[in-house]
């Protein structure tokens, strides 16, 4: 029996609705538009800073690829041709290495005290109330409008007191100090934000509060400690002011101070100095880049917590 004499129109003869278009030719419906860029304004202010903040750091690493009289001749050209020399020499500098070595040792041991007691104090002010609480936050907080150089002086005569002059201890416990505010201040939201029934749940499982600490609630703030450790990492590798009074056998000079004493020694080799310099700089850039979205997705966690 056919479709006509059955009463049942036929698919193909029966006609498309008004406005629908066939499955092979979909379109974009009527009101939608092409996104626009925005304001050209922001992007040429958004370039603006780029350019501001990358400028000076391309110019230090390609002048190590240069000649001094590259550099005295055209001093924002290109290298031509490219020197390689100015960074082997560097490299097979023991001086590089050595304060290569001290930076490193400052670094990992500053970062390893900020977590460590970071995160124990951030526990405390996060999941317990005791007297003082509120005084204790605010004065972590208050740390944060502190920095180490106006403390500087009063931290020059404790750390001589102590006799850590010219050692590496006398840089790390310093460092560890004043990494403390920052740390507590992002990793305090991470912890408050773990649900009170998972503690609970815990608890009820026989887990005690040091086995909920190691085995929940760090895991649980990942992301928060990741975020920590490394802006106290590339914070130690940079920091220049406390070793300069603190350090004064070349020995024990960390990659900063190397910096400035390099230049000073070898003055009239510009280049050679941009070389030495940008080796310098060149592990917290790589740390850094590497790890900008862990440091991003850390301080949202926090805001949001």
């Amino acid at each position: 029996m056919s479709a006509a004499t059955s009463g049942v129109p036929s698919l193909r003869a029966r006609p498309a609705r008004h406005g629908v278009q066939p499955k092979h030719g979909v379109k974009p419906k009527h009101g939608d538009k092409p996104q626009k860029w925005g304001n050209p304004g922001v992007y040429f202010i958004a370039l603006l800073f780029i350019s501001v903040s990358v400028g000076p750091v391309l110019y230090i690493i390609l002048g190590g690829f240069r000649t001094n009289s590259q550099i005295t001749v055209s001093p924002a050209g290109l290298p031509n041709p490219w020197v390689f020399s100015n960074y082997i020499g560097v490299l097979k500098s023991v001086t590089f290495w050595g304060e290569f070595a001290n930076s490193v040792i400052v670094g990992v041991a500053t970062t390893a005290g900020v977590v460590v007691l970071g995160v124990m104090v951030s526990f405390a002010l996060a999941r317990y109330e005791f007297r003082l609480k509120g005084a204790t936050y605010s004065l972590f907080a208050a740390g944060l409008m502190f920095p180490l150089v106006v403390a500087i002086t009063p931290l020059f005569i404790i750390v001589k007191d102590l006799g850590l002059i010219d050692s590496l201890t006398g840089i790390i416990i310093p460092q560890i100090a004043f990494g403390l505010p920052t740390t507590v201040i992002i990793l305090t939201p991470f912890l408050r934000a773990i649900p009170k029934d998972i503690e609970e749940a815990a608890a009820i499982d026989g887990t005690s509060r040091l086995g909920f600490f190691f085995r929940m609630a760090i895991p649980l703030a990942l992301p928060g400690v990741i975020t920590v450790a490394i802006l106290a990492f590339i914070a130690s590798w940079n920091n220049y002011i406390l070793p300069l009074y603190v350090l004064n056998s070349q020995a024990n000079y960390t990659l900063p101070l190397g910096v400035q004493q390099f230049s000073s020694e070898y003055s009239q080799d510009t280049a050679r100095v941009l070389a030495f310099t940008s080796l310098s700089m060149m592990p917290a850039l790589i740390f850094f880049g590497f790890f900008q979205r862990r440091i991003v997705g850390g301080l949202t966690g926090a805001v949001k917590g």
